[in-house]
């Protein structure tokens, strides 16, 4: 098979190798990997920010074909389209596999960081995690759910928002887009998009933003406050200590602000505003099986549409560096059917 690996020095470049498929152990299953997106936390596994991984396998956003089970395995069967996600594996019998709370499993694997992931033409899963694809669901599009998707659909879940109340949603961007539709389109609130780029808010315009605002040039959380009374919720998908502090300014009193996005500082926080107020803040970690099959469900209902842009295998060094340049709006998505470079295809922009 060819992957995508962290290369060995891990300063945040990859490499595109053969490696050889190992058989299958019991309650696995080989995937033929049609899809993976990009994602901003492949860029931080190629950087060793979470440890070095020096020829770990990336990608948590794969959707492929079961093209073989082992013996005993019921739960999948070959023809069947499966997702490769972030949560690839939990212990199963902990107290948070046993609550509804199996990402925070402190046994869990992760797919492209902890256990090799799904940026290769084949990728071996655990059967009873790999989560079925709906009729009806563009693959490709179904790649971006099985991350940033079902990161942000489990955000606004967490935040609590009701319809009709107002939910405001830090960064545009691949994330953020989709926190936008699933807040608008599933959950029926109102939402405001703020982000720094205007390209990134027109497209949250489109999408189904009902107020956008560059934080750049306005300050968002006064913005918010006078044109809202404040926000009853904000989830943060920005890698940035600045727009957490903003979200918590932003929020009425009894808001929930939930931290999606990972930047390196601490955030400020007033301790009599969050006593005085009610204010809280949580953290959100993706989804579990079942918050990415609703999310996917959502997506084959034609609810959220994600914005991907299809590439050849061998282009993935230079989407790394478009990443770390900032050049990428929406999802890159690899199309693993097309191994060196060429056209590129688009789609649901």
């Amino acid at each position: 098979m060819r992957a995508v690996v962290v290369n060995q020095a891990v300063k945040g470049d990859v490499e595109v190798v053969e490696r050889e498929l190992r058989p299958l152990a019991a309650g696995e299953a080989l995937v033929e990997v049609e899809y993976c997106g990009v994602c901003h936390t492949d860029l931080h596994v190629a950087a060793g920010d979470y440890g070095e991984k020096p020829g770990r396998v990336l990608g948590h956003e794969g959707i492929g074909i079961v093209k073989e089970v082992a013996p005993g395995v019921k739960s999948l069967k070959a023809g069947d389209r499966v997702s490769i996600a972030w949560f690839f594996k939990g212990c199963g019998s902990c107290e948070y596999c046993n609550t509804g709370r199996e990402t925070l499993c402190r046994s869990v694997l992760n797919a492209g960081y902890t256990a090799d992931g799904g940026m290769a033409t084949h990728c071996i899963v655990d059967a009873d995690y790999a989560v079925k694809v709906p009729e009806g669901l563009d693959p490709a599009q179904a790649s971006s759910i099985t991350c940033a998707g079902v990161t942000t659909y489990k955000g606004v879940k967490v935040s609590g928002v009701r319809p009709g109340q107002w939910i405001s949603v830090y960064g545009a961007g691949g994330l953020g887009n989709l926190g936008i539709q699933y807040a608008k389109k599933v959950f029926g609130a109102h939402v405001i998009a703020i982000d720094i780029n205007d390209d990134k808010l027109a497209f949250a315009k489109e999408v189904g933003a009902d107020i956008v605002i560059n934080a750049a040039k306005e300050d968002a959380a006064k913005v918010i406050q006078e044109k809202t009374g404040g926000a009853h919720a904000a989830i943060v998908t920005a890698v940035s200590k600045t727009a957490f502090n903003s979200a918590v300014d932003a929020v009425r009193a009894g808001g929930r602000v939930v931290a999606i996005g990972l930047p390196p500082e601490s955030m400020d926080l007033s301790i009599p505003r969050i006593v005085l107020d009610g204010i809280e803040v949580v953290g959100s970690l993706v989804g579990t099986r079942q918050d990415l099959a609703e999310a996917f469900q959502f997506g084959a209902e034609g609810l959220v549409v994600p914005k991907v842009e299809l590439r050849p295998l061998d282009d993935a060094p230079a989407i790394f560096q478009e990443m770390r340049d900032g050049k990428i709006n929406g999802r890159m998505v690899i199309d693993m059917k097309k191994g060196a470079s060429g056209c590129c295809g688009a789609c649901g922009g």
